[in-house]
């Protein structure tokens, strides 16, 4: 199936992705090793999103004054990145779950465990599930 993505489309993909990688760091230990390591996962991506994560594209608006603030944009980007590849190509939706999954698995092999980046976890794989 060919995934065809607008302009918009690739720009929710990429704030969804490097968002969820930021907001991952924020609630965690060693946020500077937590956000290299989960952004040079993303880079691994194959398929339409890796093609769409490897653009040298901007990516929306990720700063604030909180880690709220960035959950607010984040969470629904990253269901709305599920929601635009799954009528497309549910392959490339899973991909795109995998992706991130396996970003903050790397993140989170840099930090100590830290509860709050657990539920950051969980609340980042919640906002992918919702689509």
């Amino acid at each position: 199936m060919t995934v065809t993505l607008t302009d918009r489309d690739k720009l929710t993909l990429r704030t969804a992705a490097y968002g969820a990688i930021s907001l991952f760091a924020a609630a965690g230990t060693a946020p500077h090793k937590v956000a290299t390591a989960g952004s040079i996962a993303l880079t691994s991506a194959t398929g339409v999103v890796g093609h769409v994560l490897a653009e040298k594209s901007a990516i929306g608006d990720l700063g604030g004054k909180s880690v709220a603030e960035l959950a607010d944009r984040v969470l629904p980007a990253l269901t709305a990145a599920m929601r635009i590849l799954r009528e497309q190509d549910s392959a490339e939706a899973d991909n795109f779950r995998t992706t991130i999954t396996i970003a903050l698995a790397a993140g989170a092999e840099r930090a100590t465990p830290a509860p709050a980046a657990a539920a950051m976890s969980h609340k980042i794989t919640a906002a992918l599930d919702a689509a």
